[in-house]
């Protein structure tokens, strides 16, 4: 089965606005996990505008599933994952003043300084997940540096699927199974949502985990928080 791991960076923006500690990011974590998220993710950006890096501390010794620490791997964020000691760590190839995540690692270009914080980030005992598009030669690359798992980018099928389903998943479809070949196991994230999810999940083989934040607060404010994770769960099941 798929697992669902709950981004709550959105929870975090909205506490930040007002500048106290509500709502309380690690409460709403544990709320997460009691409703049935099998995953805490959190990406915290350099400026700090979502979740800030002293909350990761709070998080790994309240998440009881898997706490997933997403970002560019500067020397702040590598340190801080050194010393939380996360389940998994994905880095993604956001520059500092980055909106939101737009494009996957280019592995070969990077080869070298990615190779060098894959190695020291397993040492740790933390999963390593590199934030990739699904081109053959840039998941090989993945493979190459030693890197434990990939994370589809799946902002580009999500903005094609209402027109075109087959079209949207394709590339995905046809590289899923190089990269399981290769040994890497397949995360997603990025825009997926109740409307386009349990279609991705019937098209790729293998998909251990999604990473689900901004379409899944969005829902919540109509649906309310449990009833949301219940119904993204079960567009992951078989």
């Amino acid at each position: 089965m798929t697992k669902l791991s709950v981004n709550i960076n959105k929870i975090a923006l909205i506490r930040n606005s007002r500048g106290s500690d509500y709502p309380n990011l690690v409460q709403v974590a544990k709320d997460c996990e009691r409703f049935g998220a099998q995953g805490i993710t959190v990406h915290p950006r350099p400026d700090e505008r979502h979740v800030k890096f002293s909350d990761c501390p709070e998080l790994k010794e309240v998440v009881t599933t898997e706490f997933n620490i997403e970002g560019y791997p500067s020397e702040q964020f590598i340190e801080m994952c050194l010393n939380v000691r996360p389940h998994q760590v994905t880095l993604v190839p956001d520059p500092p003043g980055a909106l939101t995540s737009d494009k996957g690692w280019d592995t070969i270009t990077n080869a070298s300084f990615l190779r060098d914080v894959v190695y020291e980030l397993k040492r740790s005992g933390a999963r390593v997940s590199l934030f990739i598009d699904p081109i053959e030669q840039l998941i090989e690359g993945a493979a190459d540096i030693s890197a434990d798992r990939i994370e589809f980018y799946t902002g580009p099928y999500a903005h094609i699927f209402k027109d075109n389903p087959e079209h949207a998943v394709r590339k995905y479809k046809q590289t899923a199974p190089y990269a399981h070949q290769l040994g890497l196991a397949i995360n997603a994230g990025h825009d997926l949502n109740l409307y386009n999810l349990k279609y991705f999940r019937q098209n790729i083989p293998n998909l251990a985990e999604v990473s689900i934040g901004h379409a899944l607060i969005c829902d919540a404010i109509y649906l309310g928080l449990e009833n949301t994770i219940q119904l993204y769960r079960r567009c992951l099941e078989d």
